[in-house]
């Protein structure tokens, strides 16, 4: 498997607050921004599972600070699948900073809709092809504990 790649974000001035402190509400952008870029190198993107007709909104989100990132800085936020059964799936978040220093930590769940109907789908009766394609995701990130 190839190694994937944390989204590297620079703190845009906008992000902070009069500290020069990024506004705790940014982070969870980030997750947003890793979490399309990680399905993007996994070979699947949020774009063609769209086009598929599915939606993945978020049904929870929660992000843990640990240390403040700054103005100017930059945030290397990594993605990988804790948990995907087909109706439900969840990603674990690290944002680190430039020196390495845990900066957060967050998990978002997820679960599949009908893009027309926006009812729920089971991903392995509609689309069996991409639910095999996130079992593997999944397996592979459990793997790399």
């Amino acid at each position: 498997m190839e190694e994937i790649r944390p989204l590297v974000h620079r703190v845009s001035y906008f992000e902070t607050d009069q500290m020069g402190i990024v506004h705790h509400s940014n982070y969870i952008r980030w997750l947003e921004d890793a979490r399309t870029d990680y399905m993007k190198q996994r070979g699947v993107s949020y774009r063609e599972i769209e086009a598929m007709g599915v939606i993945m909104p978020v049904v929870s989100v929660a992000c843990s600070y640990k240390q403040s990132a700054h103005f100017d800085e930059l945030a290397f936020v990594s993605t990988r699948i804790r948990f995907f059964s087909g109706v439900r799936l969840v990603y674990d978040y690290e944002v680190s900073g430039e020196d390495g220093a845990l900066l957060a930590t967050g998990t978002s769940e997820h679960c599949f809709l009908d893009r027309e109907t926006r009812k729920p789908i089971h991903l392995k009766r509609k689309l069996p092809r991409l639910c095999e394609l996130m079992e593997r995701l999944a397996e592979e990130d459990k793997t790399e504990d």
